[in-house]
């Protein structure tokens, strides 16, 4: 069996990031390495031995990971979005506000021929979400 997991880049806030989804999406931050703690600390150039290397969230037995650019551009995440689905409006509803805290909404929670609720929304590190809850509605 086989997964996909998630790998997101950031320009320098990854330990940030993955502490507020560690917050808001209930899971558990399993991994968190700099560039100075990993065995290949001496071909980093200097200023990015601080940044994230690597780190693993752990969220119902899927992995949310990351890292920082490494001293790259890694641009503006753009042209996907992370899917969460949960099966109470309840629980869709505190997940989508938690992640809309300091981000912007682009679609308000409301009601859809998929869900009970659906939404999207960027949070405030630019990564694109869309949250649905509840059981698929006729």
């Amino acid at each position: 069996m086989s997964n996909l997991n998630a790998y997101l880049i950031f320009n320098g806030n990854c330990a940030e990031a993955m502490r507020f989804y560690e917050r808001a999406l209930g899971g558990k931050l399993e991994l968190m390495m700099t560039a100075r703690e990993s065995p290949a600390s001496d071909h980093v150039p200097a200023e990015a031995l601080d940044q994230i290397m690597h780190a693993r969230l752990a969220l119902d037995g899927r992995h949310l990971m990351a890292s920082d650019s490494m001293g790259m551009p890694s641009g503006e995440m753009k042209g996907f979005s992370l899917s969460l689905s949960y099966p109470t409006v309840e629980e869709a509803t505190r997940i989508f506000e938690a992640l809309a805290e300091g981000g912007q909404v682009t679609m308000a929670l409301g009601k859809t021929f998929w869900s009970e609720l659906f939404g999207m929304v960027t949070d405030r590190f630019g990564t694109p979400w869309m949250v649905n809850g509840g059981q698929m509605t006729s």
